[in-house]
């Protein structure tokens, strides 16, 4: 042994298990991390109304949010999308998913998913009744429309 002795005589702690710790969990989170944000359409100008209140992730898990552009096209992730074939899908995904729980749904059954539209302020309504009756031939009935409750707010 020298004069100066070892790290291990010094007491110091080997370093490189807590890094491979630190370096594992960031790539952890950075895996799980929660996207959700990214799927908002923040180029959306929504309506205004007073009553409108924040949306409750606990009150129904079941949804799927259609984003309106204000020439009534459906925008997914910033890119417009076939409205039809989005919904189908999405009714298709729906009953399949049932299918696989163990409860399945007949063809012509009410889909439990609620639909939720956030469509741009100058959307005309006619276009929003579009979307409203094409859901409905697919089987979707639970229905929310979103709105701000001040100007400005995203």
């Amino acid at each position: 042994m020298s004069a100066s002795g070892s790290a291990v005589d010094r007491g110091e702690p080997n370093l490189t298990p807590i890094l491979d710790m630190v370096f594992q969990l960031i790539t952890f989170f950075m895996l799980v991390v929660n996207f959700k944000a990214a799927s908002l359409d923040l180029s959306l100008k929504l309506p205004v109304v007073g009553s409108a209140r924040p949306v409750d992730l606990n009150e129904d898990p079941d949804r799927m949010v259609l984003y309106i552009n204000d020439q009534g096209q459906l925008m997914v992730f910033g890119k417009v999308q076939d409205l039809e074939q989005y919904v189908r899908q999405g009714a298709q995904s729906t009953r399949e998913l049932r299918r696989l729980m163990g409860r399945p749904l007949a063809d012509d059954a009410e889909l439990p998913t609620t639909v939720v539209i956030r469509a741009d302020r100058t959307t005309p309504f006619s276009e929003i009744n579009r979307v409203l009756k094409f859901c409905q031939a697919q089987g979707f009935r639970k229905f929310s429309l979103k709105a701000l409750n001040t100007e400005g707010a995203p």
